[in-house]
């Protein structure tokens, strides 16, 4: 068509002519891409060199693991290794079958367990568990998820605990709520201890720092629990009844500076 233009083109319109002659010559070039595209696909299969991938194979952690490789250069690596994978489950050992198809015919089989229903990556750590089982029947939500954020345990997703999540986590797991009837008076917090004197929590926390009175906790950091039997020794009761500014106390298992000789 190209050529038939500038053929019925007045001579005299010279720089129509031009335009016409430079289309022409873009139209044959274009041809001459295409035939030699026709040959290159008409070449067989067979002729074409295959991919030597050996000096790969023996660099593959090095291509992999550069801090110059990206995310996508390793999508292609893969690409260029990899044929195929096929994916199956057996539903007798609960385990997903992945069979890798390699480039020049060689097949891996890797199994992985598969997941139980809702299973997930994020899972509370033992630790946390083990704190709220510990604290669960004897302590508040509210108190167990202050000592789980106070010692530095979060949550499976890394999150700080509040008393939803600790609630939540207690029903998944079947721990028994804490109950109000579980306090029978054997045991009291520092603030009930200091309710049952009259005095600040502040001084009934010195006493138990002293060694005067003795208190428990599940784990560092976690709310004291004190026996209400022992508010009746003769010495905290002493200790309490003092009037007037705070004394000071000395511990039961402190070394004296200053021995008799």
């Amino acid at each position: 068509m190209a050529e038939r233009r500038y053929a019925a083109c007045d001579p005299d319109n010279r720089l129509i002519a031009a335009q016409l002659e430079k289309n022409w010559e873009a139209s044959l070039r274009r041809i001459g891409e295409y035939e030699a595209r026709l040959e290159a696909a008409k070449t067989p299969i067979s002729m074409t060199p295959a991919p030597d991938f050996t000096g790969l194979a023996e660099d593959l952690d090095a291509a992999w693991s550069s801090p110059a490789v990206t995310m996508r250069t390793r999508q292609q690596l893969v690409r260029a290794l990899v044929n195929d994978i096929t994916v199956d489950i057996d539903e007798a050992s609960r385990e997903i079958i992945l069979t890798i198809h390699w480039k020049g015919g060689c097949h891996s089989e890797l199994r992985l367990r598969k997941p139980q229903s809702g299973e997930h990556e994020c899972v509370t750590s033992d630790d946390a568990l083990a704190v709220i089982q510990s604290m669960a029947s004897r302590w508040s939500d509210e108190n167990i998820a202050a000592t789980l954020n106070r010692i530095g345990l979060p949550t499976g997703q890394g999150k700080t605990w509040t008393a939803h999540r600790v609630s939540s986590i207690r029903r998944v797991r079947g721990i028994r709520a804490y109950s109000s009837a579980d306090k029978n008076g054997e045991w009291l917090t520092l603030t009930e201890a200091a309710k049952a004197f009259g005095v600040t929590a502040h001084r009934i926390r010195r006493l138990i720092d002293a060694g005067v009175l003795p208190a428990q906790q599940v784990v560092p950091g976690a709310p004291y629990q004190i026996k209400a039997a022992d508010l009746q020794d003769a010495r905290v009761v002493k200790v309490i009844g003092r009037k007037g500014r705070p004394c000071r106390l000395s511990a039961t298992n402190q070394i004296p500076m200053f021995p008799d000789a």
